[in-house]
This record gives C-alpha cells, sequence and structure tokens, in this order.
C-alpha cells in the first residue's frame, strides 16, 4: 500500500483553521486512548511520520485520504476525527458544512451527521464530478454503506462490483472491502450512511 499524500482541502478558508485544529485534537486523542505511538500509527495508517506529526501539530491541510487512512488505523469513524460534538438542533444547508475533498479525484464528502457516542454511523452529502474514480480502502470491519443518489449518474459499491445508480436510487453495500465512487455525469450527488455493526 503506498503511502498517502498530504493535501489541501477543507471548505471555506474561514473553516479552514478550526477545522484542522479539530482534527489534530482528536487524532492525538484517539492515538493516545489507542496506546499507539507516532511511529506506529504512521506505519499502520501508511502515511508518513512527518505528515502525522503535522496533522497532530494542526499545520498542513490534511486531504480525505489521510484522515480516512488514520480512521481506519485507530479504528474510529472517519467522522470522529472531523466533527465537534453533535448539537441538538443543526441545519446544513446545500453549498455549507465542512467540505473534505479527495486528492486524487474531484469527489468532496461534507459531514452532515456525526455518530453520537456509542454508535457507529455518520452521515454524508457526496458531490463528485466525472474524472477519476474515488476508490477508497477498507473501513473497519464491519463497516456497511448506505447511499441514495440524490442527482446525475454514478458507478458505486466494490470495486469489482459496481453498480449504475440513477436519481432516486439506494444502494447497499460492505464498506469494509474496497470500494469505489464514480460520477458519471456533472453535478452528480448522493446521500451516504457510513455504519459499523
Amino acid at each position: 500500500m503506498k503511502p498517502v499524500r498530504q493535501d489541501e482541502h477543507f471548505g471555506r478558508d474561514s473553516e479552514r483553521s478550526d477545522a484542522v485544529s479539530r482534527i489534530a485534537a482528536a487524532v492525538r486523542a484517539e492515538r493516545s486512548r489507542s496506546g499507539m505511538s507516532l511511529s506506529e500509527l504512521a506505519r499502520r495508517a501508511c502515511v508518513a511520520k512527518s505528515t502525522l506529526s503535522q496533522v497532530e501539530a494542526a499545520q498542513g491541510n490534511p486531504g480525505v485520504e489521510t484522515i480516512w487512512a488514520l480512521a481506519t488505523a485507530l479504528g474510529v469513524p472517519f467522522a470522529t476525527l472531523i466533527d465537534p460534538p453533535e448539537e441538538m438542533f443543526r441545519l446544513v444547508r446545500a453549498g455549507e458544512g465542512d467540505a473534505t475533498r479527495a486528492v486524487e479525484a474531484d469527489y468532496t464528502a461534507i459531514l452532515l451527521s456525526r455518530s453520537p457516542s456509542g454508535v457507529r454511523r455518520d452521515l454524508y452529502r457526496i458531490e463528485a464530478e466525472p474524472g477519476e474514480s474515488r476508490i477508497s480502502a477498507p473501513h473497519p470491519p464491519g463497516v456497511v454503506e448506505y447511499i441514495v443518489l440524490i442527482s446525475g449518474s454514478a458507478q458505486v459499491g466494490l470495486v469489482d462490483e459496481p453498480v449504475q445508480l440513477a436519481p432516486g436510487d439506494f444502494y447497499v453495500y460492505p464498506g469494509d472491502r474496497p470500494h469505489v465512487f464514480t460520477a458519471l455525469v456533472p453535478g452528480t450527488s448522493a446521500v451516504l450512511i457510513s455504519q459499523q455493526h
């Protein structure tokens, strides 16, 4: 497995600093909870130790690939590393929210709802454009992903068995195996639930 690159990728610049600080604090806390050293977490996540050190120091701007790799190595949902505790009432209008963009594909995940403590479920709005596919490494064992395509068209599911979805289609697939999201037309969007059983 090749090391994951650290790169750009949060929404508006005014939100970037807060988001990077939240990620740094969450990675430090989860690494401490797990008892892993900096070197061990970097090795398990296939990221450079210097990249992990920068993430924990709130320097740079980690991409979705780096954050997913760290979450998987720590055995926590992706949202644990990027989102503050959930408020009782939360409105996220279209075009708003903390956006995390992929480095290698035109793919954006906007966290809509973080899983509460004791429950492993996260809700995302996905925005993607044609071009490179977003290929995800397996998440922790037992993760299942549920997706409803809102607009456009996409190939979604296991890397070797993707299914073409149209608006309104719903699909469930194992997230603990390599999986893919490929936008086939401009303006493709979906709602994704990632749940660990």
